[in-house]
């Protein structure tokens, strides 16, 4: 059995239309993640002692990744894990705002929900090429907005993500072609805004 397999969506291809296309979810869940999950077992494979880290463990310390394997486990695992991210931040009918601690730390550490929203647009739409948005926790636990390229992760950064959209073309090009601010616009229509919140409780709990 693959150390890695490709997780379930937890709603159907359709659920999330109109904001995105039941073909678009097919061929980024179904094809493209599960790509990733294929070739990172295939690079772990070459190197068995490292299946008894955990991903976050190898993404956080790629710099220790064996150098044939890295780049691989770099792309290929990064891209695992911010795709199982994703997929549980996404919901049909999702809340439009956060509540609890976390939205009053966004109010109180980004200057409210507008401008976290205005700033999070802006990155995501800032990001040159392919790659990610995020909004994570730093090593104080204090919330950031930053950009990753390609499959990187905040893990890289020693930072924690809570909230991640894909701006890679392959997430919205079907339905959007150029138009990234509009399929970052209706992003905020699907968060599911209790899962980020209860990812920022647990990581202030152990913390």
């Amino acid at each position: 059995m693959s150390q890695y397999e490709l997780p379930e969506l937890e709603f159907s291809p359709d659920a999330l239309e109109p904001y995105i296309d039941k073909e678009t979810m097919i061929l980024h869940h179904d094809k493209h993640h599960r790509t990733y999950v294929t070739n990172l077992n295939a690079a772990l494979d070459q190197h068995p002692e490292l299946k008894d880290h955990s991903l976050t463990d190898l993404i956080a310390h790629v710099e220790k990744i064996p150098e044939d394997i890295r780049t691989a486990v770099r792309n290929n695992g990064g891209g695992h894990y911010n795709h199982s991210l994703f997929w549980k931040i996404l919901i049909p009918g999702g809340a439009h705002e956060p509540a609890g601690k976390l939205k009053e730390a966004i109010e109180s550490q980004l200057g409210g929900f507008d401008t976290f929203k205005s700033r999070f647009s802006a990155a995501a739409a800032g990001q040159f090429g392919s790659g990610w948005a995020w909004l994570t926790l730093d090593e104080r636990n204090l919330l950031q907005i930053t950009g990753t390229p390609n499959q990187d992760s905040p893990l890289m950064k020693q930072e924690k993500p809570i909230l991640g959209i894909d701006v890679w073309e392959h997430a919205y090009y079907l339905n959007y072609q150029n138009r990234r601010p509009e399929y970052i616009k209706n992003f905020f229509q699907l968060i599911n805004w209790d899962f980020v919140t209860d990812a920022y409780e647990k990581i202030l709990n152990k913390g």
